[in-house]
């Protein structure tokens, strides 16, 4: 079974930039992956392989001039990158057939510098690791601090930095364990989930749903004006756009850490059967 454990980093002002690098080399490369898969539908040709995209999206690039700058960051990033492209193919064939549950998707995108969210994923390939300091070592970015909740279980088989609108990083590792069942209790419940409480259990106890989006609202309107009145691309609108997004992001972690220990206690008080499986919340 694969877990995911994420963790907060703090890179320095250096590795900012490098961290930068890497997430625009592997936006460019899937931009450029996903470029010439379109071209070739577009033109009648046949589906153009990865080891075909390998070899002139990263390869024949890195020699021309315009491209160079790929060989500044570690090229498993950008293999990663490539795999994405065709995950994403490969899901939207899967919904366009049927094969696929859910809605149906829509085809890649192109990425965006703009995106509020930027990532990009380390293998086993790519010899990162943990120091014994407790820093993340990733190749051609350096060691950078961790702020570690809790061990993790075994070696991660990858790791995905993340950059999210608020302009924090995190490190999320891949984790394979066993299964741990739960210990067997004789209590089972009912739920029903409503409006005026988040739930309402079979014993008709009430779980009060908390407000948090409400008590952050007199803050956040504050910062939607101050937004509003800064004129667009200047560097003071970037700035007022960060605080408007690290509020929303507080209140978004407030109530995941809500709905995950709401969900464990339950779960922890009515396992009528052991063989449910102990999942650490990601």
């Amino acid at each position: 079974m694969q877990l995911r454990y994420s963790f907060r980093m703090d890179p320095t002002p250096g590795q900012c930039i490098a961290l930068a690098k890497a997430f625009g080399c592997a936006r460019v490369v899937f931009n450029d992956a996903l470029a010439l898969r379109n071209h070739a539908h577009e033109q009648g040709l046949p589906f153009v392989t990865d080891a075909q995209l390998s070899r002139t999206a990263i390869t024949q690039a890195k020699r021309r001039p315009e491209r160079a700058w790929l060989g500044e960051v570690s090229a498993v990033v950008l293999q990663q990158a490539l795999s994405d492209c065709t995950t994403a193919f490969r899901n939207f064939f899967a919904s366009v057939k049927g094969k696929r549950k859910g809605p149906k998707l829509a085809p890649p995108r192109f990425r965006s510098r703009k995106d509020n969210r930027q990532a990009i994923r380390f293998t086993k390939n790519a010899r990162f690791a943990v120091t014994v300091v407790g820093k993340l070592r990733l190749p051609k970015i350096g060691d950078v601090p961790v702020r570690w909740s809790r061990k993790l279980p075994a070696q991660p088989s990858s790791v995905t930095i993340i950059k999210d609108a608020a302009n924090r990083y995190f490190a999320s590792f891949v984790v394979e364990v066993r299964e741990q069942p739960l210990t067997a209790v004789p209590a089972e419940t009912g739920i029903d989930l409503g409006l005026g409480h988040f739930a309402v259990l079979a014993d008709g106890r009430k779980i009060d749903s908390p407000r948090f989006l409400r008590r952050a609202e007199k803050k956040l309107k504050k910062f939607q004006k101050a937004l509003s009145r800064k004129q667009k691309g200047s560097a003071n609108r970037a700035t007022a756009r960060s605080k408007v997004a690290r509020q929303h992001t507080k209140v978004a972690d407030a109530r995941r850490d809500f709905h995950h220990q709401t969900s464990t206690q339950l779960i922890r008080e009515n396992c009528e059967d052991g063989g449910v499986p102990l999942r650490a919340p990601a």
